[in-house]
């Protein structure tokens, strides 16, 4: 699939500008939602996308259901951003 095959695939959830940062590496960490729309598009494990992009997740089990995670795309935070927010929210969970 090109890009822009992709981009039509997920109803335009993900751009093909997006999918060549991912492809380029100058987007290390894609946001969890993108992962999510891709899983479906590429026949592939939510869960194995989060670990491919270096998300720790809590089970060997897909998330059933297509359903939104949290993230702070209506904020326009950059990906290393949104990562460094992430883990605050982990560490301040980690205290409770």
């Amino acid at each position: 699939m090109t890009l822009r095959d992709v981009e039509e695939a997920t109803g335009k959830e993900v751009s093909n500008a997006y999918l060549s940062q991912i492809e380029n590496d100058k987007i290390k960490k894609p946001s969890p939602n993108i992962l999510l729309v891709l899983s479906t598009t590429y026949d592939i494990s939510y869960e194995q996308l989060m670990e491919m992009a270096g998300y720790s997740t809590s089970s060997g089990k897909a998330n059933p259901g297509r359903r939104k995670v949290p993230t702070f795309a209506e904020h326009n935070l950059t990906a290393e951003e949104e990562g460094k927010l992430l883990e605050y929210l982990q560490f301040l969970r980690s205290r409770k």
